[in-house]
């Protein structure tokens, strides 16, 4: 299939096509840690389904969350196979598609001003136990730089405080901050606009690491094939995506700070770290029969593989610059929490090539804290081979690297300045003479596998 600006359109055809990927839940459940509970009981089924609960708490709009949680997904959103999906990915955010201004869109059905703000008409879920309160997971945040006029498009918590106030985490320190940063040096706040429900390829533009002078919505526009539609929002100067199905407008005040969170983060942790900044709705909009978006939190396959699968295209492509054999790259959703960790594999032709490897994966990102380089023979979307060769290819005084003072992030519960140690793993073998690895002929599995089909069930042969 194409890809689609509208999520809904996405919904409809996957419900259409593969039935097994969207569960819908008819009864009411609990925004307060039931529909949390709901989702990650359906992260084991086998399809991992997208979950439509029809009604949450006293909302009146439904709401979908675990839609980007399978590549499988990822790469119908962009109309591609999945084996095609990191190398689509990797070559279209190398180009811009400019957008397409027009002068209406669906979201401006309804609209909300003034008094007439009631965040409590989103279904916000509170997650978990050790939550502050309830949050918007699944909002993109729009916003312009102050200086260059560059925009931006890109997740953020935010946390629901009252009908009229929000409280939002810059802590990534990217763009957004960097915004905020020269806005608030300005003496000015910092207009957003917050867009919910959305089709897969404007969340994965979101997510891109562009140039600083590449605004995100030509990168959205390459993924999509076609110029993203975008119109103006109401109270604020800025463009977002035509086809949303709802938009919070408003501001980031400047020099206000106050308490946000806790919050599970993907970390596995409540985090109470973050930038404390305040956001002050100044309209809503939503289309009829509007469609809120949330993403799973904590240690979630949703939020993980947003934060895993970009930075394996961006290591990928790092290292290819400069490793001429590299075989593969992973960066483990649940072990590594989509974030920290970082396996790479290599044919190994001189020797310095996996620390070569391990320093550009290290400076490439600021939340890498563990990079293991191993041997093109090793599987690195297997945990047990990496760590094999890690027990048997490496030398702790030979082949570790480690650098102190390091970029972390405020979200690792184990840096509290948000700086921290970087650790680099040699597990590839030394060029010349080695152990050879175990193996056995293709013609006696083959025979085996025959042999234990072919096997009566329950029979031991013992007598």
């Amino acid at each position: 299939m194409p890809p689609t600006q509208e999520l809904r359109v996405f919904l409809a055809e996957l419900e259409r096509d593969h039935p097994e990927q969207v569960l819908r839940i008819a009864e009411p459940v609990n925004p307060v840690y039931d529909a949390t509970a709901v989702v990650f009981e359906a992260e084991r089924q086998p399809a991992c389904p997208v979950v439509w609960f029809e009604r949450v708490g006293s909302s009146p709009f439904p709401a979908v969350v675990n839609v980007l949680s399978t590549k499988g997904r990822l790469a119908r959103g962009l109309g591609v196979d999945e084996a095609a999906l990191a190398a689509a990915f990797g070559e279209r955010v190398t180009r811009l598609v400019e957008p397409r201004r027009h002068a209406d869109a669906a979201f401006e059905a309804n609209t909300l001003e003034g008094d007439a703000i009631d965040l409590g008409l989103l279904p916000a879920l509170t997650h978990f136990e050790q939550d502050g309160g309830p949050y918007i997971t699944g909002g993109h945040v729009v916003a312009r730089d102050p200086y260059t006029g560059v925009e931006t498009i890109g997740y953020h918590r935010i946390m629901v405080k009252g009908p009229r106030r929000l409280g939002i985490s810059l802590h990534s320190r990217r763009r957004m901050y960097e915004y905020h940063r020269r806005a608030e040096e300005a003496g000015r706040p910092l207009e957003v606009a917050v867009v919910l429900g959305v089709p897969p390829a404007v969340s994965l533009g979101s997510i891109a690491f562009p140039p600083a002078d590449a605004g995100k919505f030509g990168i959205i526009g390459s993924l999509l094939g076609e110029p993203l539609e975008i119109a103006r929002c109401r109270t604020v100067d800025l463009d977002v995506p035509r086809w949303a199905e709802i938009v919070i407008e408003g501001q980031i005040l400047a020099t206000e700070r106050e308490k946000e969170g806790p919050f599970g983060e993907f970390t596995g942790y409540a985090s109470t770290r973050g930038t404390e900044n305040v956001l002050i709705p100044t309209a809503i909009q939503y289309r009829d029969g509007a469609i809120y978006q949330s993403h799973n939190a904590g240690l979630s396959l949703e939020h993980c593989m947003f934060l895993a699968f970009p930075r394996e295209v961006m290591v990928t492509q790092v290292l290819r610059r400069t490793i001429p054999n590299l075989k593969a790259v992973r960066v483990p959703i649940r072990s590594g929490c989509g974030s920290f960790h970082v396996y790479v594999s290599i044919r190994k032709t001189a020797e310095g090539q996996a620390k070569q490897a391990i320093m550009a994966v290290l400076g490439a990102d600021h939340y890498f804290k563990h990079v293991i380089v191993v041997d093109d023979d090793v599987d690195v979307f297997d945990d047990e081979e990496v760590l094999w060769a890690v027990a048997t290819r490496m030398q702790a005084d030979r082949d570790l690297v480690v650098a102190s003072g390091g970029m972390s992030t405020l979200l690792d519960p184990s840096s509290p300045d948000g700086s921290g140690a970087k650790l680099g793993i040699d597990a590839t073998r030394p060029l010349g003479p080695f152990a050879d690895r175990l193996t056995l002929p293709e013609s006696a599995i083959a025979r085996a596998r025959a042999l234990i089909g072919a096997a009566p069930v329950g029979v031991s042969g013992l007598a």
